[in-house]
């Protein structure tokens, strides 16, 4: 199979889809591998480092995209990339198509089989590829938060965990998960006041155990998350619904209710946000303002921290990219059931159930 890889095009996007080693699996199996020139100069790796793994190095993106079977990428394709898409090419990468009907439809029209890292779900619940990147996104969302809070980047200039007699910051954090529980454990070794909201009752109990009840723990409900946000400094969003759009849960009324330039870091925002003023943003420009609360939206969240995630991110990707290329991909998604539930289009039709429910009506 000729396996292509573009450089990212998505803004301050450092990451890239494979390192030489997952390249060298690929090629060591007779497989062509395309990249485009500097796609991993963002992390230091060369294209004199992709050569020595075997793969084919071009100086276009088009070439990548004209000559491979299968697209690598990090993030999903932007508009300047949808031409270059052709009928019958697989794309694997970061998807987030239930807030991107624009992408929904050139990868249907065009008939591209689109494979979404994010809903690869093995049989007991896991998700191989996203899991990583939201363990980093968690860890970031409340780093971030504290940068926020500074006074110098417009915060009200608290600590997160204040010192001696001050008090610490709050935080609230809304979903117990991955980002959640990654948000928390940064937030906690901080010294900072932590109210985690969780819908899922074992989740609960797995929180309250795992903190030692060192956070308060609440069942997310509307008077809950309105109740814990008044005077909240902090408010992280960390709920996920594979593949599905985010749920609406902190209005704007909610949210005058924080604390005076308060901070609030969306990290579900690629799946179009919690909050009623959720926007996208990016590391260039990532922050607005509404009632004197600082957002903070950026979709690629881990794009900052690009050495670690993608190291993180092509450990994970590999077997089943490996999987593709040697099977081909109905024999692959026919024998992993994991692979399976990644197909979100194919042949010009919706396969993800979530996806399709969302866009027929």
């Amino acid at each position: 199979m000729i396996v292509g890889i573009p450089r990212e095009t998505k803004n301050n996007e450092s990451r890239v889809a494979i390192v030489p080693s997952g390249v060298k699996v690929l090629t060591e199996q007779g497989h062509n591998v395309i990249i485009e020139h500097n796609a991993g100069i963002g992390i230091g790796i060369t294209d004199d480092d992709y050569m020595k793994a075997g793969a084919n190095v071009v100086y276009s993106i088009a070439k990548v995209y004209e000559n491979a079977e299968m697209i690598l990428k990090v993030k999903e394709p932007l508009a300047g990339e949808y031409n270059l898409l052709r009928e019958g090419q697989i794309l694997f990468t970061f998807l987030h198509l239930a807030a991107n009907k624009e992408l929904v439809k050139v990868l249907l029209d065009k008939k591209v089989t689109a494979i979404a890292y994010e809903t690869i779900q093995t049989p007991d619940g896991v998700f191989p590829i996203l899991s990583p990147m939201s363990m980093i996104a968690g860890r970031l969302a409340s780093q971030i938060g504290a940068n926020y809070l500074q006074i110098n980047n417009g915060g009200k200039g608290i600590l997160l965990g204040g010192i001696l007699d001050t008090e610490p910051a709050k935080i609230v954090i809304l979903g117990g998960g991955v980002v959640g529980i990654n948000a928390t454990e940064v937030a906690v070794c901080l010294g900072a006041n932590v109210t985690v909201l969780e819908i899922n009752p074992k989740r609960i109990e797995f929180l309250q155990s795992h903190f030692n009840n060192r956070i308060t723990v609440l069942h997310s409900n509307s008077p809950n998350i309105s109740k814990a946000l008044i005077d909240a400094d902090l408010l992280i969003g960390a709920v996920l619904v594979p593949g599905a759009l985010a749920p609406k849960l902190v209005s704007r009324k909610m949210i005058r209710n924080m604390s005076n330039k308060g901070v609030i870091v969306d990290v579900a925002i690629d799946q179009g946000g919690l909050l009623e003023t959720s926007k996208p943003t990016t590391h260039q420009h990532p922050t607005y303002v509404v009632d004197g609360i600082t957002h903070y939206a950026v979709p690629n969240m881990p794009g900052i921290v690009p050495h670690t995630s993608t190291y993180a991110l092509t450990k994970n990707t590999i077997k089943y990219i490996e999987k593709i290329a040697v099977q081909g991909l109905d024999k692959a998604v026919s024998e992993d059931s994991a692979l399976a539930k990644g197909l979100n289009i194919a042949g010009g039709e919706i396969k993800y159930s979530t996806l399709h429910e969302l866009f027929k009506k």
